[in-house]
C-alpha cells in the first residue's frame, strides 16, 4: 500500500500530456454509437440529398442556364454533399452531449481520466468521421446519377474537414447549453438553417441583391460550400484563400469555446 501511494498520487495524471488511449477509446465509442443506427445516421441524409437532386432535376429539366460555367445539376451536387456533411456533424456532437445529460451517463465522461481537450477532440473528430463517411457514400452514389468528378482533392478534403470541425464544435457548444432537445432545434432553426439558405447552395450569390451579398461575404457557410464546390468544379464565387483563412481561424475559435465551456463544467457540473 505504501508503494502504491508513492507511485500513484491522487489527482496527478499518469498518462503524459495527452491520454491517447482514452481519447481513442471515446472516439471509437462515439463512432460505434452512430454506426449502431446507420440507417438513420448514414442512409437518411443520403436519401434527403438524392430527393433534393431528383426533384430539382425534374422540376428544372434542361431549362436552367449554366452556373459558373457548369450545368445546374453539377453545380448543385457538391453543395448538397457538403450540406449533409455539416448537418450530420452538428447532429452528432449535439446528440452526444444531450443524450448523456438526459440519461445521466455524462458522468462517465466527467469522471473518466480525460481532460477537456481530449473529450472535445474525441467527440468532434467522431462527428467528422460520420461526416466523411456520408460524403464518401454520397459521392459514390451521385456518380451513378450525374457526371461528377473531382478537380482538386485537396480542397475537397480541407474544406470538408474545416466545415465538419466547425459544425461539430457548434454542436458541442449547443449540447452543453441546451437543457432539452427542443433547445437544440432553436440553434438549428435560427442559426444553421438561415445561414445555409444564404450560402449559395442552390444559386450563385452574384444573383443576390447587394445587401444579401454583403451578408454572404461574412457567412461561414458560404465559404464552406464555395470552397468544397471549388474542389469539384475548379470555379468559385468567392476567394478560396480568404475562405481557407477565415474557416481555419473560426474552427480554432469554435473549438476553444467548446473546450472552455466543458472545462468550466458549463451546465454539466453543479
Amino acid at each position: 500500500m505504501v508503494e502504491l501511494k508513492k507511485n500513484y498520487k491522487i489527482g496527478v495524471r499518469r498518462f503524459g500530456n495527452v491520454n491517447w488511449v482514452g481519447l481513442k477509446s471515446l472516439w471509437f465509442k462515439e463512432c460505434n454509437r452512430f454506426m449502431a443506427v446507420w440507417q438513420q445516421t448514414l442512409l437518411s441524409p443520403l436519401v434527403s440529398s438524392l430527393l433534393f437532386l431528383s426533384v430539382l432535376s425534374l422540376a428544372l429539366g434542361n431549362n436552367r442556364e449554366d452556373v459558373l460555367g457548369h450545368s445546374f445539376i453539377n453545380f448543385l451536387a457538391p453543395g448538397l454533399i457538403v450540406m449533409s456533411l455539416i448537418g450530420q456533424s452538428f447532429s452528432h456532437s449535439v446528440s452526444s452531449l444531450m443524450i448523456g445529460k438526459i440519461q445521466g451517463n455524462i458522468v462517465d465522461m466527467l469522471y473518466a481520466p480525460l481532460s477537456a481537450f481530449e473529450v472535445t477532440i474525441s467527440i468532434i473528430f467522431a462527428s467528422i468521421t460520420r461526416s466523411f463517411l456520408i460524403g464518401i457514400i454520397s459521392i459514390i452514389v451521385f456518380s451513378f446519377i450525374i457526371s461528377i468528378k473531382i478537380d482538386n482533392i485537396f480542397y475537397v478534403l480541407i474544406f470538408g474537414f474545416l466545415s465538419s470541425f466547425i459544425l461539430g464544435s457548434l454542436g458541442f457548444i449547443a449540447g452543453l447549453w441546451a437543457e432539452k432537445f427542443d433547445h437544440t432545434a432553436t440553434v438549428t432553426n435560427f442559426v444553421v438553417t438561415p445561414l445555409s439558405f444564404l450560402s449559395g447552395v442552390f444559386y450563385s450569390i452574384d444573383r443576390l441583391p447587394a445587401f444579401f451579398q454583403s451578408i454572404s461575404s461574412v457567412n461561414p457557410f458560404f465559404y464552406m460550400i464555395d470552397g468544397f464546390r471549388y474542389g469539384f468544379l475548379g470555379t468559385s464565387d468567392g476567394s478560396i484563400k480568404v475562405g481557407l483563412i477565415y474557416l481555419t481561424i473560426l474552427s480554432f475559435l469554435m473549438w476553444f469555446v467548446a473546450y472552455y465551456l466543458y472545462k468550466k463544467g458549463y451546465k454539466i457540473k453543479s
